[in-house]
């Protein structure tokens, strides 16, 4: 939507007054103003010796546009402001389309792929999640008349009904096109055709992201996910992250809850662990609960009682002795299905064995993208050359080619979460480099694919708000074991089992 924005003619400027806070930044835009085909390397080769903290994580162009769109806002979100200005130049607008296989705009947001609560409140706050044009602070004050407290953090419901709504409020909505799949795209002598469509374009962009498809169990497992939970039978829930925390905040007060999750705090840590007990209190005591039952789970650590459990207003809500048992890398080594419920053995890090009675499971052990509506050999071109190319992606595999152009082959470009940067504050740099380009292409001037976006700058590790949520990401510096065999063998699927939702439209009133 960021990208469409661009390409209806609203082009981004820097506004001097006030000055940035950057004064070298500030120099060196003062003269150049016009954002849409700028130096990254030259505006950002001061950043690492800068007073200011720039994240060291993003792609430069990412991080560039983050800060002038959103000058201060990790200092005073409320009182934000803003470099950048947008001004409509028609003649610059580019035509073009927007196709999407979600129902509305806003792709995974109106999706809600886990089958968590509506309610469920982001990571990011509402100005880090605001597209250009139409702010969520004046989408709130649209909806509810009032205006937006800072710090907020949006339900889902609420940030799905913004993106929903954002096309039509800046008038792009005559591009859009929902609930479509496009597939068989391959390139042409004079551009690029899509067979499900039949069409022909010059230049393509993908911006399929990286979370559109949940890895699915074992085989072995899936039988369990069609049982509708009850609150007296166990729901078993598998993951680390944010997905399963999800489910566990979301679960009815009195549902009791198995909870079988890695813990490796030394290692590969849950990303809940850099959850700050007061600005995400329910994610930190999702954490809290699994960090005691790692420690009660290895008696060669010491017991310590834990600090500050009741101090937690979330861990006040329920009575977790009763209804929560945390499984750190544990096993599933058997499954029994009977009418109602489902026995499972479970083989323990100390290799005894252990058998619960279950009724229901989510799977949240991550995400994953794909780029299956590519044929073979673009998508080659795109991954680049491997004896076995794969479709499913994830936020690594088109990292390298990002950190030096976001055209990661001729007339192919790639934007959003799918150059490594998951956050939507970091959406900005890739879509504004990328329309530079398209732009220069439509009027006729010489473009030239360059390593803009590279970077020598230390890797620091990640912050908790990644991903669409935060979920499952995975540092560049580390190697994420993976399955393949598992992945191989129980193709992603968008489609949740039918019970679970019904146990939430129950008790949430999901619509």
């Amino acid at each position: 939507m960021i990208l469409s924005y661009l390409l209806h003619g609203h082009i981004p400027y820097y506004s001097a007054n006030p000055p940035h806070p950057d004064p070298l930044l500030h120099a060196k835009l003062r003269d150049s103003p016009e954002l849409i085909n700028v130096d990254v390397s030259a505006l950002t080769d001061h950043f690492a010796a800068s007073r200011l903290s720039y994240s060291t994580q993003a792609l430069p162009v990412n991080v560039l546009l983050d800060t002038l769109v959103r000058t201060s806002v990790d200092v005073d979100e409320l009182e934000s402001s803003t470099n950048v200005e947008w001004r409509f130049v028609p003649e610059k607008a580019v035509p073009h389309l927007v196709f999407g296989d979600a129902v509305h705009a806003g792709g995974q947001w109106t999706d809600n792929l886990m089958p968590a609560s509506w309610d469920i409140q982001t990571l990011s706050y509402a100005s880090m999640l605001s597209l250009p044009g139409y702010s969520f602070a004046e989408h709130y004050r649209k909806v509810t008349g009032k205006d937006l407290p800072a710090y907020t953090r949006p339900s889902r419901e609420e940030t799905a009904s913004y993106f929903r709504t954002y096309p039509e409020a800046v008038q792009i909505n005559d591009v859009f096109r929902f609930h479509e799949t496009l597939s068989g795209i391959s390139r042409t002598e004079n551009g690029f055709y899509i067979r499900s469509h039949d069409i022909h374009c010059k230049h393509l962009v993908l911006a399929s992201g990286i979370f559109t498809q949940v890895l699915q169990p074992s085989p072995m497992l899936q039988p369990m996910a069609a049982l509708q939970p009850v609150p007296e039978t166990p729901l078993l829930v598998i993951g680390s992250g944010f997905s399963a925390a999800d489910i566990i905040i979301s679960a009815p007060k009195d549902q009791k809850i198995i909870h079988v999750f890695k813990w490796d705090p030394e290692g590969r840590s849950s990303p809940l662990r850099g959850c700050h007990h007061q600005a995400y209190p329910e994610y930190a005591g999702v954490y809290r609960l699994m960090k005691r039952a790692a420690v009660a789970a290895d008696p060669s650590k010491k017991r310590v009682k834990m600090r500050r459990t009741t101090s937690t207003p979330f861990l006040e809500t329920r009575s977790w002795d009763e209804v929560y048992e945390g499984l750190p890398n544990t096993e599933i080594v058997g499954v029994e299905m009977q009418e109602k419920q489902a026995i499972i053995t479970f083989r323990q890090p100390d290799g005894s064995t252990l058998t619960r009675a279950v009724r229901g499971m989510v799977y949240a052990t991550g995400r994953r993208g794909s780029l299956e509506y590519l044929d073979r050999s673009l998508l080659s071109e795109v991954v680049g050359d491997a004896t076995d190319i794969s479709p499913i992606i994830s936020a690594r595999t088109l990292r390298s080619k990002a950190c030096e152009d976001t055209e990661v082959a001729p007339n192919v470009f790639i934007i959003g979460s799918l150059t490594g940067d998951s956050l939507i504050r970091f959406a900005y740099g890739s879509c504004v480099q990328a329309a530079g380009k398209l732009i220069d292409a439509r009027t006729g001037k010489e473009r030239v694919r360059s390593g803009s976006n590279n970077t020598s700058r230390p890797q620091s590790s990640l912050g908790v708000m990644r991903g669409i949520d935060g979920h499952d990401i995975t540092p560049p510096s580390e190697t994420r074991v993976v399955d393949n065999d598992r992945m191989a063998s129980t193709l992603p699927q968008r489609v949740m089992p039918n019970g679970l939702w019904r146990w939430l439209w129950r008790w949430f009133d999901v619509r």
